[in-house]
């Protein structure tokens, strides 16, 4: 009961099979906690039918719609702190992450790190098939994000990580307010100024070849607003916190 690995799912019926299977043959004792919001797909019962050979590695949530990335996440983590997990891992179903980079992240974090980042964006990560408005748009709200923020991660929006379990202990959940693509950068922002180890491990990003991408203007809007908001908040505690000494 080590190693959890949470992979949220929404319409993954053509890589849930294949992900799960890719960790399994890791050898390497990974189980997996699937947050699924009501695929219409059947994604969820291609997963159930799984777990009859395996329900000692692989568990499921289902829940009743789509209620965004950062709440399935939430979940998955009260969900692993609660079954005594150490390191918990959050992945992508779609094979954007490799699953082969698992043990590279779990070396990290045993070697020292509190929180390992799969990161495109230092030196040896890579971004492979993706369009050029998405590497700008990635790498835009990647400087933009440091830029408001202060906080000294590279790929600040990167969704392949692990946390040791004392991290999402130690970090308020209730707190963390956004549901898109900002959910990552407000966790990384939450363990940074927790004063917690953050180590990028660079990693080779590939776009989905399977299914459809779940990013919309709406997720965009939340991460610019979301930074601004971010940056607002440290600076009033700070602030509050100088006052009141």
């Amino acid at each position: 009961m080590e190693k959890l690995v949470i992979i949220p799912t929404y319409n993954e019926r053509e890589n849930i099979a294949a992900i799960i299977a890719a960790i399994i043959n890791l050898n390497d004792n990974f189980h997996i906690l699937i947050i699924d919001d009501g695929s219409p797909d059947g994604t969820a019962d291609i997963v159930k039918e799984i777990i009859l050979k395996h329900p000692t590695e692989i568990f499921i949530e289902e829940r009743s719609g789509k209620l965004g990335l950062g709440t399935a996440y939430i979940l998955g983590f009260r969900w692993a702190i609660k079954n005594n997990y150490d390191f918990i891992f959050e992945m992508d179903a779609d094979f954007s992450h490799d699953p082969k980079d698992l043990q590279r992240l779990y070396a990290a974090c045993k070697n020292g790190a509190d929180v390992a980042v799969g990161s495109r964006y230092v030196k040896g990560g890579a971004v492979e098939n993706w369009p050029a408005n998405r590497i700008a748009l990635s790498r835009g709200a990647s400087f933009y994000t440091q830029l408001i923020t202060w906080m000294p991660v590279s790929d600040p929006t990167a969704g392949f990580v692990c946390y040791k379990r004392n991290v999402l202990e130690t970090i308020n959940l209730n707190n963390i307010s956004f549901v898109g693509y900002a959910f990552q950068i407000e966790m990384k922002f939450a363990a940074w100024k927790l004063k917690f180890k953050i180590v990028e491990v660079p990693i080779t990003f590939r776009d989905r070849t399977a299914g459809s991408s779940k990013m919309n203007k709406g997720i965009v809007k939340e991460g610019i607003l979301g930074v601004l908001k971010l940056r607002w908040y440290s600076f009033f505690k700070n602030y509050r916190n100088r006052m009141s000494n």
